[in-house]
Parts: C-alpha cells; sequence; structure tokens
C-alpha cells in the first residue's frame, strides 16, 4: 500500500506540537527525567561494570530501523557442523543500574518506552539508552552475550548466555540491507540470516504458530514532511524478528526448567471466537476448508486483499489477553504464547522495556548454576503488574499521537471523498483510541483508506459492506478533540 507524504500547512506543526504536550499532560507523561535520574545515569555512563570475558572478536552487527540509536541487541551466526550456532548480544543495562538507584527507581516508574511520531518518551535518560549501554559500532559495551546452537532442522540444541564484552562492527538499517540482498551485494551474514529465519518459520509453522500479515499504520517525519504509510516488513526484518523469537523462546526453557522467572503468555483462543472468524470469512466470500485450522487459514490471507485485509482485522480477535506470569517454584498453570505455540519471554530488549532486564538476570544466573539475585527474584511477583499497566499506556499514548496526527493533516479536507474499503463493521470492538470512538450513526465502522494511508471510523445510515472498497466523505476533523469521521457515500461496484 502507497504511503502518503504531506506537507503541513502553516500552523500545523504548532498544532501538532501542542497536541502532543497535551496528551502527555493529560495522561500525566513524565516527559523529562528529575535532575538526580540524570545525574545518576550520567555517573553510571562514566563507570560501566565491564565483564571480564573478552568477546569482541566475534564480528556482531546492529540493524534496526533507520536512525535508531537505542540499539538493544548485534547479531552474528555462522554454520557449526550439520547445523548453525547464532550469538545474540544484548545490552547489559544492569552493569550501569543498581536495583534500588535513581534510574532503576524511574524505570519501575515508566516500564517501557512509548513512541508517538517523532515523539519518544525512553525508559532510561539518553546518555544510556541512547550512549553508554546502547550497542553503538566501535565501542566497547558490555554485554549478554547468548549462544544458541541450531541441529539442521532449526530446532535448539544448546542454550549459553553469560556477560562478556563487545564491540559491533556497524550499524545497519533494515532498507538498505535489503537493498543489498535485493541486488546480490550482501555480506553473506544476511544469506545465512535467511537461512536460519526461513528454517525458524518453517518450525513456527509446523508448531500450529501464527503472524497475522496485518499492515500498520506508520507515521514517520523527515525534513519537515509528515508521512503516513501501511508499514510492510522488509523480509530481513522477519528473518531476523526470528532471532529475537528464537532468543526469547530459550530464555523460557532456561526458565521453566529452573522454575523460577517470568514469561510472556497469550491464552488459546475460545472455539466461539473461531466459529465467529469462519462466520465473517463467510461473509467475506473467503474459502475456508473444514480441514484448515484457523493457523494455516490466516497464514493463507494476502494482506494486498481488502477482503483479507478484513478478514485479517477480524483475526485480531483470536490473539488477545496477551500479559506476564511470573513463577518461583511451581510453574504457571497456562505458561504458552499460544500465537508462538510455544513457551516465550521478552529478553531482547533492555534498553526499552524493563521486564527483559530482569529475564536476562534470571538466565545468567540459571546458565551459571548460580543462585538468582535476591533483588530479580524479589521482584519477579510485581512485573506482570505493573508491565501490564506499562502496554497499556504505550498503546494509548502511540493512538492518540496517531489519531491527532490524522486530525491535522485531514482538518483542511473537511467534505472531500476518499476511496477505501471497509475493514470493520458493526460491532467491531477493536480498540480505535480516543480519536476513533463511537459515533450515534446506526451502523458504524472502520474504513482503511490508501491515499492518505489512514484507518478512521465510518458512519453510514445502512449496513457497511465488510471488506468491500467504497467512497466515503469527511465529515470531521477535529485536532483538539482528536477525531476522525468519514460517512459511507456509496459502495464502490467492481467492474465485469
Amino acid at each position: 500500500m502507497p504511503a502518503t507524504r504531506i506537507r503541513l500547512q502553516t500552523g500545523a506543526d504548532t498544532t501538532l506540537a501542542q497536541g502532543i504536550a497535551a496528551i502527555q499532560r493529560q495522561m500525566k507523561l513524565a516527559v523529562a527525567f528529575p535532575p538526580e535520574v540524570e545525574s545518576a545515569a550520567t555517573q553510571a555512563a562514566a563507570q560501566p561494570r565491564l565483564p571480564e570475558l573478552d568477546r569482541t572478536d566475534i564480528p556482531l552487527v546492529t540493524i534496526d530501523p533507520p536512525g535508531s540509536m537505542d540499539l538493544d541487541q548485534a547479531l552474528h551466526l555462522e554454520r557449526r557442523d550439520a547445523g548453525y550456532r547464532v550469538h545474540y548480544a544484548i545490552a547489559d543495562v544492569a552493569a550501569f543500574v543498581a536495583s534500588g538507584d535513581a534510574v532503576d527507581a524511574e524505570a519501575h516508574r515508566r516500564g517501557e518506552t512509548l513512541y508517538g511520531a517523532d515523539s519518544r518518551i525512553p525508559l532510561h535518560p539518553q546518555v544510556l539508552s541512547e550512549g553508554a549501554a546502547s550497542l553503538l559500532p566501535d565501542q566497547l559495551r558490555p554485554a549478554l552475550l547468548w549462544t544458541i546452537d541450531l541441529d539442521a532442522s532449526g530446532e535448539i540444541a544448546a542454550i549459553d548466555v553469560r556477560r562478556a564484552r563487545v564491540r559491533s562492527r556497524a550499524r545497519l538499517d533494515y532498507a538498505g540491507v535489503q537493498q543489498q540482498i535485493d541486488a546480490g551485494t550482501a555480506d553473506a551474514l544476511w544469506s545465512l540470516l535467511r537461512e536460519v529465519g526461513e528454517l525458524r518459520q518453517r518450525r513456527e509453522q509446523a508448531r500450529g504458530g501464527i503472524s497475522l500479515a496485518l499492515p500498520e499504520q506508520e507515521i514517520s517525519v523527515t525534513d519537515g514532511q509528515w508521512q503516513l504509510a501501511y508499514r510492510v516488513n522488509h523480509p530481513v526484518e522477519d528473518w531476523n524478528a526470528q532471532i529475537s523469537l528464537l532468543t526469547g523462546m530459550a530464555a523460557a526453557q532456561l526458565m521453566v526448567k529452573g522454575r523460577v522467572g517470568l514469561l510472556r503468555t497469550l491464552p488459546p483462543p475460545d472455539p466461539q471466537s473461531v466459529a465467529r472468524l469462519k462466520l465473517t470469512a463467510q461473509v467475506l466470500g473467503i474459502a475456508w476448508p473444514a480441514t484448515l485450522g484457523y493457523p494455516d487459514f490466516i497464514r493463507s490471507l494476502d494482506p494486498a486483499q481488502d477482503t483479507h485485509v478484513a478478514m485479517l482485522t477480524a483475526c485480531t480477535t483470536v490473539l488477545r489477553g496477551a500479559g506476564y506470569v511470573a513463577f518461583d517454584g511451581e510453574l504457571p498453570a497456562q505458561p504458552v504464547q499460544s500465537a508462538l505455540a510455544a513457551e516465550y519471554s521478552h529478553a531482547t530488549a533492555p534498553l526499552r522495556r524493563l521486564v527483559d532486564r530482569y529475564v536476562g538476570e534470571v538466565c545468567i544466573a540459571l546458565c551459571a548454576n548460580q543462585p538468582v539475585p535476591d533483588w530479580a527474584r524479589a521482584g519477579l511477583p510485581a512485573l506482570p503488574e505493573l508491565m501490564r499497566e506499562a502496554d497499556r499506556r504505550a498503546h494509548q499514548y502511540e493512538r492518540q499521537v496517531i489519531d491527532l496526527v490524522e486530525a491535522v493533516l485531514l482538518a483542511p479536507r473537511v467534505g472531500e471523498s476518499f476511496h477505501g474499503a471497509i475493514v470493520e463493521a458493526d460491532g467491531a470492538d477493536r480498540d480505535r483510541g480516543n480519536g476513533h470512538g463511537g459515533n450515534d450513526a446506526a451502523h458504524g465502522g472502520v474504513v482503511m483508506l490508501r491515499d492518505p494511508a489512514i484507518e478512521a471510523r465510518v458512519s453510514s445510515a445502512t449496513p457497511l459492506p465488510l471488506g468491500q472498497e467504497v467512497t466515503v466523505r469527511l465529515a470531521e476533523a477535529d485536532p483538539m478533540k482528536r477525531v476522525v469521521r468519514f460517512e459511507l457515500v456509496q459502495q464502490v461496484v467492481a467492474k465485469s
């Protein structure tokens, strides 16, 4: 789907800045760090606790979105016997932050980094998150170095994690690496990543895991131009994501075996949810053979087709209820992340998510056959609720900023008509944030526009044609309320 670059109208920059500041005030977000936290972070940055083990010989590289500076992970892969060895270095936040210090206390108040357009509210002060703790190139850094051996099929054969000094060789971005892969000029590392990534994808499919290929709405700002886009991952992103997932599964294996830790869980969908999906497929005219389970059905959908996007949107209803569960001694009654069809934990983003630091400490101790540090063990029970609230806050902030940007960009175009497709209709219960709340029309839903790349509420006096192409009129775009609303004009009849 196309991206839309928009040069802001006169004064719109100010409206956006004021609107984002208003969201931050209303949500009572601490944008700046208290002076004592900044001071403690600066001191910590100058005195990292470097481990004795030196693994700067491993030619690690980072790959992230363009411009990223908070680099949590660096990777290297190599062939080993009939299988593979994965080295995955994770930023060692605990080399700078001690339990109970000012930086740690503030991180517990925040929980995770918040993202919204060009605004970012980090978990840790910049001197750490984008400086001393970040795995920036050509810098000696403390890290948790995961070494995961895979057999020829991509299954885990051995796991080790220990503290080590590392040095990344390069800071790369997805688009640049993908261009090199497509041109045939990429380093051999990326061919190996593709091989391992695709093996892990096949193992996920064999387990019954699923990944929704639903285009995500994204806002970026470059040289004063705001771009709205439905973002679809580059293939190299999906392969790289498999390494992160692999590490999270390895961490879960260690913790389950050691009977202490914290898992990221998702309950399996209930039969009623799957039955509703099958009815939706019937409405959309999408064949769902009786022999095809819902994971394989979801994988068969094509996000380039409007009816399939509507179906994928409906499929999000079976992937709800994700959370965290801590355990110490007795294993959780439901330990599985059902979308992955495996036990899993968050372990690879400690600069941006608090829970990963705890998981890393537990796994380091278990691998060394040492007791889990008292501070980490004692902190586990409170983490699920703390992270649940942090996740809710992060989702709310991102959604409200998107609502604001949409309203600002569309405000001059009230009354104009647009083409799009209905992706939710009547009874849709996906959380759309304040700006996409309900309306008083007899029928309501969500329309996905192609240009500009926007999803918004749409109302109609008649039932909305789910999955069908329509023409809608922009009825309201209010930056102050962060509301965008369309009205159905007509269904577009396909040419025969």
